[in-house]
């Protein structure tokens, strides 16, 4: 479990954890808004066949409290920078500061770790929830797209 004692607005304590036989399915039905699918996927279950069919992401479950509410992924780039990406809340958990719980808990972790350098994201330019919620959070543009996405890097000050 990851846990850096970040909460949601309703007071629940938000936590990252191994996708595992307790708690894949709960995970793979978390479903985003109707308005949400330009930028992720109808079902978080295609992040975990994506991870688990390829080498480079980790999934993780994100619980508030202990209800299943999301999920997110992180990875080691070549140059040995940390990504976050596969970041999807489930539609009946919005709007209540999972999201923004989930990022600043998987950024926190991935500075602090021994081999930690930046920590990176990727999102579409026309995303403007998720432009306003990085920035929010000290994810500054690179200015370098990668797949038509604006990449954003952590400021060193803002983890935590």
């Amino acid at each position: 479990m990851i846990s850096h004692g970040h909460m949601d607005s309703t007071g629940r304590p938000v936590t990252l954890h191994e996708v595992d036989a307790d708690n894949w399915r709960a995970v793979a039905d978390c479903a985003p808004r109707d308005d949400q699918r330009d930028w992720v996927p109808a079902l978080a279950a295609r992040y975990l066949v994506l991870s688990s069919r390829e080498d480079t992401w980790n999934s993780l479950a994100v619980l508030a409290a202990d209800e299943a509410a999301g999920h997110i992924m992180w990875a080691r780039d070549e140059d040995g920078s940390h990504w976050i990406g596969g970041m999807l809340i489930d539609a009946a958990h919005q709007g209540t500061g999972i999201g923004r719980a989930a990022v600043r808990t998987l950024a926190a972790w991935l500075s602090a770790r021994e081999d930690g350098t930046v920590v990176r994201l990727s999102y579409a330019p026309e995303n403007e929830a998720a432009a306003h919620l990085y920035t929010s959070l000290g994810f500054r543009p690179t200015g370098v797209e990668e797949d038509g996405e604006v990449v954003a890097e952590l400021a060193t000050d803002s983890a935590g």
